[in-house]
Order: structure tokens, then C-alpha cells, then sequence
């Protein structure tokens, strides 16, 4: 919606360059629910008027996460195949602006390619309703137009056959191309292959959910570690904590068994008593260093 075209405005270099604008309606929970798009459209000198196009559009998707870090770059190639026929080939690049880390660059790639293949699903829609429309009004036409229609089809498809081959040598490469020498041979397979892209059955919200569920297991991973590591240092606690006490109360009963009847008895209990505080406080300070060693472990 909201579309603005741009004239097309001559380069130096025999380019022609406009810029459109629009907006676009997004269907990813973790996004906005619509988003403004630029669009610098480039239709090479090597175009040939009624035979060939070759337009590179760069799409800059604004409002949506990460949308600094990366564009798209998509390539039309329309060849006129015979008078009322035409074969429109995409290829199309992601690139970067900036180098994202791992889990957002695998995040930006999941949404470009399900959103690419519901923008390009709905214009292919789109064609079909076109295509069908310009056949039925074919149809509606009288027998003696047809039978012209046909007959001059037959004798033109013969002439454009051998114009079309020069035309299409001055194509440029598809986006990814990078060399000189495969540009003839990939034009030439373009204009005789009717080869494209598989593109799975999967609805492009199957993305979304796949890539929202291994968050998930990862995060619920991740806590569950957390909840075992924190029992452990639970149980180790409560057993130093146990241990303390059970010896203070074995301690105490031995202490009661028998009341000391002479002075060397009280002098003995007393030298056992001050043994046994000396080993207490000992104990206690190996229970603190150990609670230390634990939490320092903790963090």
C-alpha cells in the first residue's frame, strides 16, 4: 500500500535508475505489523526493447529487527519467448551491511527466505489471475481472429527465434554470477530452461515456530541445569549442616552419661571440654571455607 513511483531517470553509463516506495504488511509475531520499503530499481543498458529486461531491484526493509544489518538484492530477467508469451526468471541475494553474530545471522536468514517466498507465492498468484483473464478474452474472440492470430504467431516465432540470441548474449549475469565468460552461457540456458527453484510445501510461519521452538528447548535446557546444580549445592549444605549437629548432640550425651565425683575428674572433664571447643571451632571454620568454596563454585 502507499506506493510512490519515481520517474526513471538516465545514468552516464546507459542505465536507467528509479526508486520506489510502499508499504508492506508483515505476518512475524517478533515484528512490527507493517513496514516501509525502499526500492532502487536499475534497468541495465542491455535491455532490449519487446525482447529482453534485465532490472536489479535493491530492497531496503525499514522498521523491522536488524533491518541496519542487511538488504536484499533481486534480479528480473523478462524474455519475450513468442508474441503473447513471456518467461520472467528471479534470482535473488541477501546481503550484509554489517556482520551479525551466529543466532541473529540464522534469525535474519529463516525470516528473508520465508518472506521471500511469500512475496514472490503472491505475485505468481497475481500472473495466474492475468494469465487467465488475457486467456479468456483470447477465447471470446471470432474464429477468423484466431486462425490470423495464429498463423501470425507461427510465421513471427521464426524471425524472433534468431533475433532473440544476440539480444540475450548482452544480458548481464544472474546476481550471484561473478565472471565475464559464464554470462553468455547462463543467459542462453535461461532463455531454453524452464528449471527454478524448488520451494518447500511448509507454510512460511513453519520457520517462525521451528526456530521459536529450539529457543525454547535451549532456554529450558539451560534452566534445567540450573535447578540441578542448585539441589546439588543444597543437599551438600544440608549434609555439612547434619553432620555438625549430630556431632554436637553425640558430643553432649557423652558429656551426661556420668557426673565426675573428685576434683581430678573435674580437672579432666574440664581439659576435655576446652579439647572438645578447640575441635568444634576447627570443624566450624572447614564448614565455612567448604560454603566458600561451594558459592565461589556457584558463580
Amino acid at each position: 500500500s502507499d506506493i510512490i513511483f519515481h520517474p526513471w531517470k538516465k545514468e552516464d553509463n546507459g542505465n536507467q535508475t528509479r526508486v520506489i516506495l510502499y508499504t508492506i504488511t508483515l505476518t512475524n509475531p517478533l515484528a512490527p505489523k507493517t513496514a516501509t520499503v525502499t526500492e532502487t530499481q536499475t534497468m541495465y543498458k542491455a535491455s532490449q526493447e519487446s525482447e529482453c529486461y534485465v532490472i536489479d531491484a535493491e530492497v531496503l526493509t525499514h522498521d523491522v529487527p536488524y533491518h541496519d544489518y542487511f538488504y536484499t538484492i533481486n534480479r528480473y530477467t523478462l524474455t519475450r519467448v513468442a508474441r503473447n508469451k513471456s518467461r520472467l526468471r528471479v534470482s535473488t541475494e541477501l546481503r550484509y551491511r554489517k556482520q551479525p553474530w551466529g543466532l541473529v545471522k540464522s534469525f535474519i536468514e529463516k525470516n528473508f527466505w520465508s518472506g521471500l517466498e511469500d512475496y514472490f507465492r503472491h505475485l505468481e498468484s497475481e500472473l495466474t489471475k492475468t494469465e487467465s483473464t488475457y486467456l479468456a478474452e483470447v477465447h471470446r474472440q471470432s474464429p477468423k481472429e484466431k486462425v490470423s492470430k495464429q498463423s501470425t504467431v507461427r510465421r513471427r516465432k521464426r524471425a524472433h527465434t534468431h533475433l532473440r540470441v544476440p539480444h540475450l548474449e548482452e544480458v548481464l549475469s544472474p546476481v550471484t554470477t561473478p565472471t565475464d565468460e559464464e554470462v553468455a552461457h547462463r543467459i542462453k540456458h535461461v532463455a531454453g530452461s524452464t528449471q527454478t527453484r524448488h520451494i518447500p510445501e511448509e507454510s512460511p510461519s513453519g520457520f517462525h515456530l521451528q526456530s521459536v521452538s529450539r529457543l525454547l528447548l535451549v532456554i529450558s535446557f539451560v534452566l534445567v541445569l540450573l535447578v540441578i546444580l542448585n539441589m546439588m549445592l543444597f543437599y551438600k549444605l544440608w549434609m555439612l549442616e547434619y553432620m555438625t549437629q549430630t556431632q554436637t548432640a553425640w558430643q553432649g550425651l557423652r558429656l551426661q552419661e556420668r557426673l565426675p565425683q573428685s576434683q581430678t575428674e573435674w580437672a579432666q572433664l574440664l581439659e576435655s571440654q576446652q579439647k572438645y571447643h578447640d575441635t568444634e571451632l576447627q570443624k566450624w571454620r572447614e564448614v565455612i571455607k567448604s560454603s566458600v568454596m561451594l558459592l565461589d563454585q556457584v558463580r
